[in-house]
């Protein structure tokens, strides 16, 4: 995030970066799906027809032991009559009316809907078969504050596959470390207003990476659930540990709230005046840095702008994995990349993890094993998009960033003619300049030319020649008046940062209606 810090960074105070909420999951995939429970049950000479009740035995033994654990714990234990009752809230209420500083906070019952094995009877066989239905039944939820790992839940579902989720959150987590190492803070919710040690924070935000999600996620399985160890009298199933959802956030901390409240604004309708498409995809990591759109996208690819109870929110999204920014807590400026459908990405390994094999890029798995991969690809999302902001006009008047473009200047001592901003020819011109490719390794005479005709190469030789020669002179123009630099050497340019912001602002005020604009000025 060079550009934006490089811009702003006399007003931000601290920087830190790493996981916000973490939604994981466990899963006995041996009976998770209708062929493996219909395996297990002839294993273990359970019938089709004997099915429900041998589940449901199960079932009154989890919530049994549960219900001892909560006892045990001296934690109380509530039934919720609506699933939609907000939990953190309460267990939250809970823990201030009893005082509860670390440890267990309570105990939530709750019927919720679930994918389950379900013994159906089929009209073509006429036999009883096996398939997954979506059914309700009982959740069990233990809440926390942990010593370690800071506030949060993990939650059984009672009947079969007994599946495990829960949720944690990275700025949670840190909390208790900057308590320990007596580093001072201000935090709100779940973001911190000002660290008195960004650096050393961020350094035990780092550590987090390192963490073996494996024993973590089964240590909370043994401190809350015990009794599935012995529930199945052949030998403990084992969990598959993944992550449904991930959100990795950078936080930015102005010196004050009224600087954010009066640049988030701009930022927001810059994100999405200049974040088409192809920009937002390349954000994520999606598509290269030179590559165009492709023809075909899975999935839909679309921003919105809304406001929050705290302020406004801007976010991107392609497909179910999205990147957001919007104003926290006051002061704090906060770019979060959300992970729902983590084989979009890539991951350098070999595959099936088989010794011996050669590495190769593959799509980026849910488990556990590929969470430092997921932080990597998050955190990247999150410099590219902080690094797009970074154009955004938030100093000067619209007449005082453009006047030195509509100018003639000179360049090697031959005249160059003015810019004119909002002429089709020249407002083309200045919309190439904020494509998002161009940011990572510059763009070439090739570039331009396709951007002017886009069916350059089924043009003739003489034809291509005489375009190429065009896209010479308008890239000789734009180094004349400093929207791009040639880097030496090579046959590419960059965007400068003069470039950046005058191009975004003048495609930003071609979308804003005359009547709003006027009602802006006055």
């Amino acid at each position: 995030m060079e550009k934006f810090m490089e811009r702003y960074g006399s007003e931000v105070k601290g920087v830190i970066s790493g996981w916000d909420r973490i939604a994981f999951r466990g899963t006995m995939r041996w009976l998770s799906s209708p062929r493996g429970m219909a395996t297990y049950l002839s294993k273990r000479s359970i019938l089709l027809k004997d099915y429900a009740k041998w589940v449901s035995s199960l079932t009154d033994r989890i919530r049994r032991g549960c219900d001892a654990v909560a006892d045990l714990l001296g934690i109380r234990r509530l039934y919720l009559r609506r699933s939609a009752v907000d939990k953190d809230d309460l267990a939250r209420g809970i823990a201030k009316e009893r005082s509860i500083q670390t440890g267990p906070i309570c105990m939530f019952s709750v019927v919720e809907p679930s994918w389950s094995p379900t013994v159906v009877g089929s009209r073509q066989s006429r036999r009883l078969e096996m398939e997954m239905r979506l059914r309700k039944c009982i959740w069990i939820y233990f809440y926390f504050n942990d010593a370690r790992l800071g506030f949060g839940h993990v939650r059984l579902q009672t009947w079969a596959p007994f599946g495990i989720k829960g949720n944690l959150n990275g700025r949670h987590w840190l909390e208790p470390r900057l308590i320990e190492a007596g580093i001072p803070y201000v935090k709100q919710d779940n973001s911190f207003r000002w660290i008195a040690d960004p650096v050393r924070a961020q350094a035990l935000m780092d550590a987090q990476l390192r963490t073996d999600w494996r024993s973590l996620f089964e240590g909370l399985v043994d401190q809350y659930f015990p009794l599935l160890r012995g529930l199945f009298p052949d030998g403990p199933m084992h969990y598959y540990w993944s992550v449904d959802e991930s959100e990795w956030a950078t936080d930015l901390m102005f010196r004050n709230t009224a600087t954010l409240d009066r640049l988030f604004p701009m930022l927001a309708r810059h994100a999405l005046t200049v974040s088409d498409s192809a920009s937002v995809m390349r954000y994520l990591g999606h598509i290269g840095p030179n590559a165009t759109l492709p023809g075909r996208v899975t999935g839909d690819i679309r921003g919105d702008r809304r406001r929050r109870y705290e302020g406004l929110c801007v976010k991107h999204h392609v497909g179910r994995n999205s990147i957001k920014a919007y104003n926290k807590a006051g002061n704090v400026l906060r770019v979060e990349t959300t992970i729902n459908a983590s084989r979009a990405f890539k991951v350098f390994r070999a595959a099936n993890d088989t010794t011996g094999r050669a590495p190769t890029w593959l799509p980026m798995r849910k488990g556990v094993a590929d969470m430092e991969r997921r932080s990597r690809v998050s955190q990247a999302a999150n410099q590219r998009y902080l690094n797009a902001l970074a154009a955004a006009s938030t100093n000067e008047t619209v007449l005082e960033i453009v006047q030195e473009a509509c100018r003639r200047t000179t360049r090697n001592g031959r005249p160059v003619r003015a810019l004119n901003p909002f002429g089709p020819h020249d407002f083309h011109l200045l919309r190439f300049l904020t494509q998002g490719q161009w940011t990572v390794n510059g763009l070439r005479n090739r570039d331009l030319a396709h951007w002017l005709d886009p069916n350059a190469d089924s043009l003739s030789l003489p034809e291509r020649t005489r375009l190429s020669s065009r896209a010479s002179r308008l890239l000789g123009i734009l180094r004349a008046h400093g929207l791009i630099r040639k880097v030496p050497r090579t046959h590419r340019y960059t965007v400068t940062h003069k470039g950046a912001r005058i191009a975004a602002l003048i495609i930003a005020a071609s979308t804003i209606d005359g009547q709003t604009l006027v009602e802006k000025a006055a």
